[in-house]
């Protein structure tokens, strides 16, 4: 089964959100597998980011990620990746829709609440960087069969 990787940023920890978003994903029928609060180190969001590091705005994204603890989580289930950003919305806040987690606790592009996997090979990149294996727990939710088909 598909897993990806969540993180609210600390906008979304201070704002009081992590229940809020938490609950999202597990309305929607996707099984947690891993989660844990972390305070950021400068190697650690330099690694997470380490595709933007010649971008300007680079050493904003260390900054703002290492200012406060986030949440960190797997999540799992059948097109999880492509199904969580939908859920989360557009990268900017104002253009996304209402009813994503963007959409209607966004407002600024720097203050985006929540980062997602944009694709299964960076989900697998991510859940590497942030999670041993032993700290994923593989198990299967009663409701599966209400879930899927299959």
């Amino acid at each position: 089964m598909e897993r990806t990787f969540i993180m609210i940023k600390p906008d979304g920890v201070q704002r009081g959100l992590i229940g809020e978003i938490v609950k999202r994903f597990e309305t929607k029928g996707f099984t947690l597998v891993g989660m844990k609060l972390v305070a950021v180190s400068q190697e650690l969001a330099e690694q997470h980011y380490d595709v933007h590091k010649e971008r300007p705005f680079f050493a904003g994204l260390v900054k703002f990620i290492t200012s406060s603890p986030v949440v960190a989580m797997v999540w799992q289930g059948d097109g999880i990746v492509a199904s969580a950003r939908k859920i989360i919305g557009a990268t900017n806040p104002l253009a996304s829709d209402p009813g994503t987690i963007r959409g209607d606790y966004g407002i600024d592009v720097g203050r985006n609440l929540i980062h997602g996997s944009d694709a299964i090979e960076t989900a697998q990149r991510e859940i590497a960087l942030w999670f041993p294996e032993d700290e994923l727990v593989s198990w299967e939710s009663h409701t599966k069969s209400w879930l899927y088909e299959k």
